[in-house]
């Protein structure tokens, strides 16, 4: 049985230490959403996450301010739903 994102300590302190980011804005965005949010995620939600911290500051920045949308290997409805969330934070 593989370990899940709530119970692993690890896994958790390395998603948060991923949201640290270059922009200010998403900083903040991140961190809040993390805050409120970063017990009840599903794996789903983490997977979805976890692709986004991959993008540069600045295509993160243009999806979390609605300016793009998911493309490519990111137009998942896994992503969209976690986007349209980070926008509401």
């Amino acid at each position: 049985m593989s370990v899940n994102h709530q119970s692993d300590p690890v896994k958790r302190a390395r998603l948060r230490w991923r949201s640290r980011r270059g922009l200010l804005e998403n900083d903040l965005i991140l961190t809040r959403f993390l805050d409120a949010n970063e017990e009840a995620m599903s794996d789903d939600e983490v997977d979805a996450y976890t692709r986004l911290m991959e993008l540069s500051d600045n295509d993160l920045m243009g999806l979390l301010l609605g300016q793009k949308e998911p493309e490519g290997e990111l137009d998942m409805p896994q992503v969209r739903a976690l986007l349209a969330r980070l926008r509401e934070a």
